[in-house]
């Protein structure tokens, strides 16, 4: 789905149940998604699904060429916590934006929680791109897409226009 439909401004329900056909089938398509769009993650409301279903991880990445690797992650009914409240400030850019890029503050420190496709517990400490990406994932659990967050708007635009401008 892409920004303007009204699908991705929902807060999605959580998942009652693990390990079934459907929860698997909606994780390999989220995958096979992300994969298509050179993506660092995804969330199950950009695909038409309004569960707290998300998954995230790269290793090497065209989109994010600087990216430090983030590990390959099923997540599911998540939450987290702030580590640490000063923020950092990055541009991302989103599969449901596409084509734009824009600067964005996260809290640089976090810590996640919630369960893989099996039902078992998950829990990480998260810095830098690692905690952006999931940040960012989370936000669409919620309805909120990342231009919601941008603080600086002379610095979201179209990605091409930004690297043009020398601002990219």
């Amino acid at each position: 789905l892409r920004i303007g439909d009204p699908r991705l401004r929902q807060v999605a329900a959580p998942v009652e149940a693990f390990d079934t056909p459907e929860l698997h089938e909606l994780i390999a398509d989220m995958f096979e998604t992300m994969a298509a769009a050179n993506g660092a993650g995804l969330a199950a409301p950009q695909i038409g699904v309004a569960r707290r279903v998300m998954i995230f991880g790269i290793e090497s990445n065209p989109r994010y060429p600087d990216a430090e690797p983030v590990p390959t992650t099923v997540l599911v009914n998540a939450g987290y916590e702030v580590l640490d409240e000063a923020e950092v400030s990055g541009w991302e850019g989103c599969l449901s934006v596409p084509g734009m890029r824009g600067y964005v503050p996260r809290y640089r420190r976090i810590r996640y929680r919630g369960f893989d496709q099996y039902g078992e517990p998950v829990a990480r400490e998260a810095d830098g791109f690692h905690a952006m990406v999931f940040q960012h994932e989370y936000d669409h659990l919620d309805g909120v897409l990342y231009p919601d967050r941008i603080v600086e708007k002379e610095k979201f635009g179209f990605e091409a226009e930004l690297i043009d401008a020398g601002i990219l």
